[in-house]
């Protein structure tokens, strides 16, 4: 069996703005891909609420860092044939990052702790599979128009950017901006039919790095 981990923030978590709640689990992109791809491939969802490339954010009780929690990750789901790592929403915060050149150096960060990780058994390296998130879009929320200030533009530079960086480091690149636009209820998240439309969209791409 194949196991595929999904590194990434509330759009893999699955908040839904609506309400606000978390999509049901048949609509979590992460899930989506599961069924998609059968019982002979393991889809583990590692999605976190504010989850950040490789930026401290101290809003929270839970670390949201991703480059610090990632290698433990790495070795719990081990063997792992796939990474999947859609972030960078969050570093667009202007008290995070704010800046789209920051997040890609954040992405390069946990590239380099897949491929440098200690795995169990002398396990190799799994594949890694980028995903750039949808642009930001404008809101009438007052508190995410707030919080992700002016960066709309710095959230369109990222599908060129992390597709740079698949060509650099042998990576796979997805822009799921390419099928699923962001909600404009709080200009961040993604509505049932976005989430379901990633999964769907990562399964041929899937399967190919996975040699299905």
């Amino acid at each position: 069996m194949k196991t595929v981990l999904c590194y990434g923030d509330s759009l893999t978590w699955g908040y839904s703005a609506e309400g606000p709640a978390r999509h049901a689990h048949e609509d979590r992109w992460p899930n989506v891909l599961q069924a998609s791809l059968g019982q002979s491939v393991q889809v583990i969802a590692e999605g976190l609420n504010g989850r950040t490339t490789a930026f401290d954010d101290h809003l929270a009780s839970s670390d949201r860092n991703g480059a610090r929690v990632l290698p433990t990750l790495l070795v719990t789901h081990a063997p792992l044939d796939l990474v999947i790592i859609m972030l960078g929403s969050n570093d667009m915060k202007p008290f995070v990052c704010g800046r789209a050149v920051g997040a890609v150096q954040g992405m390069r960060r946990l590239v380099d702790i897949v491929r440098g990780t200690a795995y169990p058994l002398e396990q190799e390296p799994p594949e890694i599979l980028l995903v750039a998130p949808p642009p930001l879009c404008e809101t009438a929320d007052p508190d995410f128009a707030a919080m992700f200030e002016g960066m709309i533009g710095e959230s369109r530079m990222l599908a060129s950017l992390y597709s740079d960086l698949a060509d650099d480091t042998g990576c796979g690149f997805f822009d799921a901006g390419s099928v699923a636009p962001t909600t404009p209820l709080d200009g961040v998240h993604l509505d049932a039919k976005s989430t379901r439309a990633v999964g769907k969209a990562l399964e041929p791409i899937v399967r190919m790095m996975l040699g299905l």
